[in-house]
């Protein structure tokens, strides 16, 4: 078996890691504009970034040259309503212009509504303490989807609940920079009934029939023996091993996909609120870089001295693109997407000019190697996409890690294809039968 014909070959982005823009054309605060200031590295921020927004048609170009069948962003909530019940339709001209060039050049468009960057305005009511924020969610939603769906079919609601929800509220390492362990059950609901009331909005305002999901990431914890008993364990420890940690599988996806509220959460979601969570969806999106065999835990006994990692110190563990869809699919029993997946990497212009990335060109090799051997095992993946089309603002760690396939000097916004763009460009011309 190969990758179907249809694969959706693709790279990612987020709104505010790339737009810049910060201003422009009526766009409201939101909370990564508005409270990153003493939270990010060397002080950056996200107000010119890649400045995506005015120079998408260059960056659409590049997609094109690399062949990209398939563009995923995120539609900037603030950009979108500065303030509460206000549509600023100059900020949905900017995404229905991207829409546009995308089609032009052949690229299908894979829309984001939530990409963490909350309108201040909203975190003023608190947040997403605050169960309004589904409501208000919902006529966000509702006014994207009104906008783009006569040409847009590909829509996911919330990327990694896990990570916004946890590292913003309980860690503070990211907006909007909280310490309050407490306000973790209520944010996981409210979150859940915005995805909720997100999916009603799209299918009763779609103007074509939506392909629906989400992008959670979670963790992944893959076999330490391929044996019956290696595999069942590393299973169980995905999702019922994994029930009481908010970064796990099963916290989130669970009421979500199948109706069923782990224990941690029984007093918090009622069978009232699962009505509203529990919608039909038709993909299973979630971004993964590695597993969690090698991460975390100090006496994790399976550690040892030198495992390979990235930039960002994430272990390189191929296999992960392999076992998490197929436990993926067996529990959920949805097609999977890879919304996200990539490495940062050390890259730099060189003499010649270029940018020489060697490693992340193994890194993507190795990996999509292991997504077709779920592939050949009748696993329905339906698309991959590299995180990131573009270096770009890396929330708390600034500038600091590039993960993209175009190389970005931030002085003069000069684009450069890497060597992994052209690699990857090769990887689409054959649909993966250069692996």
């Amino acid at each position: 078996m190969s990758f179907p014909k249809d694969f959706m070959w693709g790279a990612a982005s987020a709104a505010y890691q790339v737009e810049g823009a910060r201003d422009a054309d009526g766009k409201g605060e939101g909370i990564w504009d508005a409270l990153s200031y003493g939270h990010v590295q060397y002080n950056e921020n996200g107000d010119v970034a890649c400045d995506h927004y005015h120079r998408y048609r260059e960056d659409v170009a590049l997609m094109k040259q690399i062949g990209l069948k398939s563009y995923r962003f995120s539609v900037s909530w603030p950009r979108v309503m500065p303030e509460e019940d206000v549509i600023n339709e100059k900020g949905l001209d900017f995404y229905s212009d991207l829409v546009d060039e995308l089609l032009k050049a052949g690229i299908e468009p894979l829309v984001t509504l939530f990409h963490w960057n909350l309108p201040m305005w909203m975190q003023e009511k608190g947040g997403w303490e605050n169960e309004e924020v589904a409501e208000h969610f919902e006529r966000y939603a509702a006014a994207v989807v009104e906008r783009l769906s006569d040409r847009v079919t590909w829509w996911m609601t919330i990327n990694e609940p896990q990570v916004f929800a946890t590292l913003g509220y309980v860690v503070g390492a990211h907006a909007p920079f909280l310490k309050k362990p407490e306000a973790l059950c209520p944010v996981t609901r409210n979150v859940m009934l915005a995805h909720g009331r997100a999916v009603c909005a799209i299918r009763s305002h779609a103007k074509r029939p939506p392909k629906i999901g989400m992008a959670p990431t979670g963790g992944g914890v893959t076999p330490f023996e391929d044996t019956r008993e290696g595999i069942e364990a590393a299973r169980r420890q995905n999702y019922e091993g994994e029930q009481g940690e908010p970064f796990g599988n099963s916290w989130w996806m669970d009421p979500i996909v199948l109706g069923i509220v782990p224990e941690p959460l029984k007093g918090t979601i009622s069978a009232d609120d699962l009505k509203t969570i529990c919608q039909p969806l038709d993909f299973f999106g979630f971004n993964i870089y590695n597993s969690q065999n090698y991460e975390g835990r100090v006496e994790n006994p399976y550690m040892y001295r030198g495992v390979p990692r990235t930039a960002m110190g994430w272990s390189i563990t191929p296999e992960c693109l392999y076992w998490m869809p197929k436990f993926h699919y067996e529990r959920y029993h949805l097609p999977i997407l890879i919304t996200e997946n990539g490495m940062a990497n050390c890259d730099f212009v060189m003499l010649d000019g270029k940018v020489h990335d060697t490693q992340r060109i193994d890194f993507i090799h190795r990996y999509l190697l292991e997504l077709k051997k779920a592939v050949d095992e009748g696993i329905p993946v339906i698309g991959y996409q590299y995180w990131s089309i573009m270096d770009n603002f890396e929330w708390a760690e600034g500038y600091n890690k590039r993960f993209g396939l175009v190389y970005v000097d931030y002085r003069t916004q000069e684009r450069i294809l890497k060597d992994s763009a052209l690699y990857y460009a090769e990887v689409i011309r054959t649909n993966g039968e250069n692996l």
